[in-house]
């Protein structure tokens, strides 16, 4: 009886595979460089098939074909299952924070459990292969024909190097993915789960640089956006710094590479904003999954209050980027959260952060404090606070366990504001840091502590959202009632009006479908750009009689694009803090500088317009009129952004030029 050709398996399995992982993530299908990925599969097909055949002894053979097989379809599995549950692909880095699984191994279970038909079929073509293994040609090549195949797969090797240069010059081409950019999101949308994990595998042994291109940012970029901002000349938010001395006595490439781009780099004004809360209190949040759909005039008044009054950003944006520990790191290092390597060298705390915010408030005689309401050493935050200045955080089982009920799940945010106020309520001037848990998923009134204490508040709401979204609602309405508890508490010590709050979110409630974010949504979401679209909060309850009534203060904000890499230099600006906005990737978002919002697989939003990396198409808003080279130089200037925050981090940049 004749058998069945082992290339020929392999080949028709990670097909299958290829387009099951397509279909079971809702994506389009011919994102996929076909030529490209047909040609690589068919090379893996043939490598893997000789690899297989090495032993004299059939049953040898089949041992392997079975790891092989195993170790594949669990790698589709896993990426099936981070990328729906974290919103995040896996690639060889993203073990350094794996532990983000172990520290919710429970959650994740119930996960996967939730994911076991879509895990079966990746399995599908294993399985088969065991039941008809005896069908399959096991038996050991013959020298000669090892030799041709080698022939082949050099031969299908070159046609697959050729292939990259189809539509060579287009952005986020195949060659530019190969060659130029390493982006695991669009390098799976372009080549495939499989080919993607052996260029991440390549390059994790060999080593990869990003390109950075200086000359590519013509004046449509710099743009002002208020004829009025020029009535006023303002210096630049600048230290004095010498790049020139610096990049004349610097023998490391890399790092004179870095002093060239900050030379480059301008920075950004001063504005009529700076120093408009100096000498106040600031207390800041990173908000817990929190969006804007979680705003709730009736359910979440506080919210409401703080997100519509002070300033006022209407176009902010949270990218959900490696999740909590990319939120974190965005909102406090003012760098894109580019790869798990470096979220990894982030959370060690070796990194030297003179411009961290703990440390520049130090400077200026404030006392700083940092607080979370779960384990003080989840993802290493009392590592990495401590390099941004923080001498005293206090979360879980380092002293929080005595002052809340650090056993249920998740803790209470209100429980922490209590537990905690009293700590620096007194103080002169004090700069407070809190990440919340209150907020966390799984949504449902079964898990979630926090939902389950506001689920009757939701009940008689009349809103009729099914149970995660409700869950998720009455989760946030326990960050509400902390927010309402804080600012009581301030009112009733006389601290209120010298206090400013801001907060953020972290990423946006990603346990929830998209289906299930637009239940609750005031408008359709994508699950790309406009899922992260968010809030950001900056209050003062002195505000409102000095701005919230001016059209011109509103109608500005309203143009302005900003993300969380923008949140710390707008900080630092609006309390007047003496830094240099050129070591800062995102700006600071009440400045001309044009806004700005890079996403997981480099999509991005300007105030132009939107741009979908994945399928290459630039939606411009009403009225705009594409210029030339616009999305190619936006494309180059994400890319030198996202290269640029890669290469501060592993390199220390910091230390080298602020020490």
């Amino acid at each position: 009886m004749k058998k069945f050709n082992l290339i020929l398996v392999y080949f028709v399995s990670f097909i299958y595979m290829e387009f099951l992982y397509k279909i079971i993530m809702r994506t389009k299908i011919f994102r996929i460089s076909l030529i490209n990925m047909i040609l690589f599969l068919i090379l893996f097909s043939i490598l893997l098939s000789v690899i297989t055949k090495l032993f004299k002894n059939s049953k040898h053979n089949k041992i392997v074909f079975i790891v092989i097989m195993s170790i594949i379809s669990t790698w589709f599995s896993a990426e099936y299952i981070c990328k729906s549950y974290f919103d995040f692909y896996i690639s060889l880095s993203t073990f350094e924070v794996a532990d983000q699984l172990g520290d919710f191994l429970g959650k994740t279970i119930i996960e996967i459990l939730k994911r076991l038909p879509g895990i079966i079929m990746f399995f599908v073509p294993l399985i088969l292969c065991l039941i008809f293994n005896k069908k399959i040609n096991f038996e050991k090549n013959k020298s000669k024909n090892n030799l041709k195949f080698i022939v082949i797969m050099i031969i299908i090797f070159i046609c697959y190097i050729l292939s990259l240069n189809i539509n060579k010059n287009k952005s986020y081409s195949s060659y530019e993915l190969y060659y130029k950019v390493n982006d695991v999101s669009l390098n799976i949308d372009n080549f495939g789960v499989l080919n993607t994990f052996v260029i991440d595998l390549k390059r994790a042994l060999l080593g990869f640089d990003d390109q950075i291109i200086f000359d590519s940012l013509p004046n449509i970029i710099n743009n002002d956006k208020k004829e009025e901002d020029k009535k006023i000349v303002y210096d630049y938010n600048n230290l004095d710094i010498n790049f020139d001395n610096l990049i004349e006595n610097e023998n490391n490439h890399t790092i004179k590479q870095i002093h060239e781009y900050m030379k480059n780099n301008e920075g950004t004004l001063k504005n009529e904003y700076t120093g408009i809360f100096k000498d106040k209190n600031l207390i800041l949040f990173m908000a817990e999954s929190f969006n804007e759909i979680a705003v709730n005039k009736e359910l979440t008044p506080t919210l409401y209050k703080l997100v519509n009054n002070g300033f006022v950003f209407n176009n902010y944006y949270t990218p959900t980027i490696y999740s909590t520990i990319g939120g974190e790191f965005q909102e406090l290092s003012g760098l894109y959260a580019q790869s798990t390597g470096i979220l990894a060298k982030f959370r060690s705390g070796s990194i030297s952060f003179p411009q961290g915010i703990a440390n520049k408030f130090k400077e200026i005689g404030y006392s700083t404090y940092a607080y979370h309401n779960n384990s003080y050493i989840f993802q290493d935050r009392n590592k990495y606070l401590k390099s941004m200045g923080f001498d005293n955080f206090k979360a879980c089982y380092n002293g929080m366990e005595k002052l809340i009920n650090c056993k249920e799940w998740p803790q209470s945010d209100v429980a922490m504001i209590n537990a905690t106020i009293d700590d620096y309520i007194n103080e002169d001037k004090f700069m407070v840091f809190y990440a919340s848990v209150s907020g966390h998923a799984g949504y449902s009134w079964s898990s979630n502590a926090s939902s389950r204490k506001h689920k009757e508040e939701y009940m008689t709401s009349g809103l009729n959202y099914s149970e995660g979204p409700a869950s998720y609602i009455a989760a946030q309405m326990e960050f509400d009632q902390a927010l309402d508890t804080l600012i009581k508490k301030l009112d009733e010590k006389g601290k209120l009006e010298d206090t400013v709050i801001a907060f953020v979110g972290d990423h946006y409630p990603y346990e929830l479908t998209i289906d299930e974010v637009n239940e609750i949504s005031s408008y359709k979401k994508d699950a790309v750009v406009t899922v992260n679209k968010s809030n950001f909060a900056l209050w003062n309850s002195e505000m409102d009689n000095v701005y919230i009534d001016s059209d011109e203060l509103s109608s500005k904000l309203e143009e302005i694009v900003g993300s969380k890499i923008d949140f710390m230099p707008t900080i630092y600006n609006v309390f007047g803090i003496n830094y240099d906005s050129r070591l800062f990737i995102g700006n600071d978002i009440l400045s001309t500088t044009p806004g700005l919002a890079m996403f997981a697989n480099r999509s991005w939003v300007t105030d132009k317009g939107t741009y979908f990396a994945a399928s290459r198409k630039f939606v411009p808003i009403e009225g705009y009129e594409e210029e030339e080279n616009y999305v190619s130089s936006i494309n180059q200037m994400v890319n030198n952004k996202i290269t640029m925050s890669k290469l501060i981090i592993e390199n220390n940049y910091y230390s080298k030029v602020l020490s």
